[in-house]
């Protein structure tokens, strides 16, 4: 594979400097080495290739939609990615939340000394690789190594620009009664995918991050015209947290039908040997819809087109103006309230 040819070997000589030390850190030679042998052999474009303090670039016109993100999960490779392509997968869904088009990123390295260079380039490789897909451009970053046992290995920080094509005005507060809630895909990989590799935890068979882009299904949505309200991506606190968070800056109550939620049997098995709700877990590469109810079935369609959303399901209804609440009604027909999570179920999953 393609990938794998180009993730062979690491650029800086290891021979030389196999881990990373403090003086990659301190703006000499040795940094100026690491800037240019892995961020930027890896990163090169035009705009990144110009070396200035700043980037500068020209944007299609339309709004611009910004957003900024950390990524400190452990461990920072675990099945289905890495801390690398999580970063740009959470920043460009980030901007599709708001119906925008991702162009580019910029991102900032906090390496603890002592992480081997491999494992750095594996990471960077990786993030190239994404950025690639989304076809996004890393323009512009920055680069700290802190004292070992400070960073614990390696935080990434990124924030992404996107233009908004369309004249949606896409936020919670433009959710009303009668619309649907479609959740694009089964729930809970992720958390669960993290807990296994970081508790040696064996399942019957392995579960993967859901980590992915989701942009491409938002912008059929867009393009085909439906009328979306609210668009929520389901990271941390999971579908709970996202659904309390709507409801509440809506002045709704949510109706979610709990046979409705997707989530694999392994998933469900999982958490409940920990103790855990599937939907309270994060996800990385899953969201939730609130669009027109007339334009509930057409959305559900799009949504199945795209791999990343293939099983995404209509879950529930928005049931009108109210106090903030949201409830789950379970397979034999009773309700409760379905609360966000009190405290970090997971610690440094994203």
């Amino acid at each position: 594979m393609k990938t794998l040819e180009l993730t062979a070997a690491c650029p800086v000589p290891l021979t030389q400097y196999p881990h990373v030390l403090m003086a990659h850190g301190g703006g000499g030679t040795l940094m100026h080495q690491l800037v240019e042998n892995i961020f930027g052999k890896a990163f090169s474009n035009p705009l990144l290739d110009a070396r200035h303090d700043s980037a500068q670039f020209f944007v299609p016109p339309g709004r611009l939609a910004m957003t900024t993100d950390s990524y400190v999960v452990r461990p920072i490779f675990f099945p289905g990615g890495d801390i690398g392509s999580m970063a740009v997968h959470g920043t460009v869904n980030d901007l599709a939340m708001s119906g925008a088009r991702p162009l580019y990123l910029s991102c900032a390295f906090i390496i603890e000394e002592g992480l081997p260079m491999e494992t750095l380039w594996r990471v960077v490789c990786s993030m190239r690789d994404a950025a690639r897909r989304c076809g996004v451009q890393i323009i512009t970053g920055d680069t700290k190594v802190v004292d070992k046992g400070k960073g614990d290995g390696l935080f990434i920080n990124t924030t992404g620009i996107g233009v908004m094509e369309h004249a949606l005005d896409i936020a919670p507060q433009n959710v009303r009664p009668g619309d649907v809630v479609i959740v694009s895909g089964d729930l809970g990989r992720h958390g669960m995918a993290i807990m296994a590799v970081r508790e040696g935890l064996q399942f019957e068979s392995a579960i993967e991050s859901d980590s992915a882009p989701v942009h491409e299904v938002v912008a059929e949505l867009v393009t085909a015209g439906v009328e979306i309200h609210c668009l929520r991506d389901l990271t941390r606190g999971g579908l709970a947290s996202a659904l309390n968070e709507i409801a509440e800056a809506a002045g709704v109550k949510i109706a979610i039908e709990e046979k409705a939620v997707p989530v694999r049997e392994d998933v469900h098995a999982a958490c409940e040997m920990l103790g855990l709700d599937p939907l309270q877990v994060a996800n990385e590469g899953r969201f939730i819809a609130m669009v027109a109810k007339q334009d509930g079935a057409r959305a559900l369609q799009i949504f199945r087109r795209h791999g990343v959303s293939a099983n995404a399901e209509i879950i529930g209804t928005v049931a009108g103006k109210a106090a903030p609440l949201v409830t789950l009604r379970s397979a034999i027909g009773a309700s409760r309230i379905l609360d966000m999570p009190s405290g970090e179920q997971l610690p440094r999953i994203c």
